[in-house]
């Protein structure tokens, strides 16, 4: 029988490895909705007028768009993009979709910069981005998109970190960031930036936990609490001041872990996992769920329909 002295040193440890931020009670649950019409991965998902878009990918043609009406949980086509791309960046603002940078069919990284006008309901190509890359992450902060990361046209790593002004239709250079990395996630909560993941000149089984924070006011970076799964591949939103980070892939299969960062705090909470691990996927909030689709089961070249509805 262990001593009751040895019997509190183990309940207090236990206590506070339960308790730490990397280890916090799971929660939140998921839902199944209906699947996408195609079967992709390396997808873009954004949010638009309440709607959702899924963009480009690997699968059943990467010039795909779809349009998902969460209210009727139906699917249609929308028009395809001008040329098809995967591994890209995408954002909404004023109204419109952007799609930023990817490879392209040939897996050439690309500078492309190509809107989406929903009244119009056609593409155009705008000003090309400063640094050609696929594999990027895109978010946005008043109004402006912020471009970070990816593979070069080397096939290493840049720390690019470029913003966009839809307005104007013009890009500047900003400070680099201090990880460069590919693959990785991005969150925008209270006009600051969170780099998020993501691994090494594209190779899975250098996956980082690396969390950097961007402040464009200052034009500055600084490094925050390491997300606790190395991964990439990764998608991520923000709900709640919070920013959500699911699925990836390492060597040793692909991931279901759902965790969450609180800028506020500098802390991780972990939640229940996704009932279908994956990666290449999209993510995207509505109301107060948060939308996980497409992507690839298992490593590599892998596709799905997967339309899955977190709610915390």
């Amino acid at each position: 029988m262990m001593p009751m002295t040895g019997l509190w040193a183990l309940t207090f440890a236990l206590s506070a490895v339960l308790n730490s931020p990397a280890f916090a009670q799971k929660g939140g649950t998921w839902k199944t909705r209906a699947p996408m019409l195609s079967s992709r991965t390396e997808v873009a998902v954004v949010k638009l007028a309440g709607k959702l878009y899924v963009i480009g990918g690997f699968g059943q043609g990467g010039d795909l768009v779809e349009e998902h009406n969460p209210a009727e949980d139906s699917w249609r086509k929308l028009p395809p993009l001008p040329g098809p791309l995967h591994h890209v960046g995408a954002a909404s603002v004023g109204g419109k979709i952007y799609v930023v940078g990817g490879y392209d069919s040939g897996w050439r990284p690309v500078d492309t910069v190509y809107e989406y006008n929903l009244k119009e309901d056609r593409w155009q190509q705008r000003a090309p981005m400063p640094t050609v890359r696929g594999a990027l992450a895109v978010g946005v902060i008043e109004g402006k998109i912020y471009a970070v990361g990816g593979v070069g046209s080397n096939r290493r790593n840049t720390a690019a970190n470029e913003e966009y002004d839809p307005a104007a239709n013009s890009w500047r250079k900003r400070a680099p960031m201090p990880t460069p990395r590919d693959h990785l996630a991005v969150g925008a909560v209270s006009g600051r930036l969170y780099t998020i993941g993501g691994r090494v000149d594209g190779s899975y089984a250098r996956n980082l936990q690396v969390n950097e924070e961007y402040y464009p006011s200052s034009d500055s970076w600084r490094s925050r609490t390491r997300m606790p799964t190395a991964r990439s591949g990764i998608a991520a939103a923000t709900l709640g001041g919070k920013i959500f980070v699911f699925g990836g892939e390492a060597p040793s299969g692909t991931f279901n872990q759902t965790e969450s960062y609180d800028p506020a705090s500098d802390t991780w909470r972990t939640w229940a996992p996704m009932p279908t691990a994956r990666h290449g996927l999209g993510a995207a909030t509505v109301g107060p769920s948060i939308y996980v689709i497409s992507g690839g089961p298992t490593p590599g070249g892998s596709y799905s329909s997967v339309n899955e509805v977190f709610t915390p």
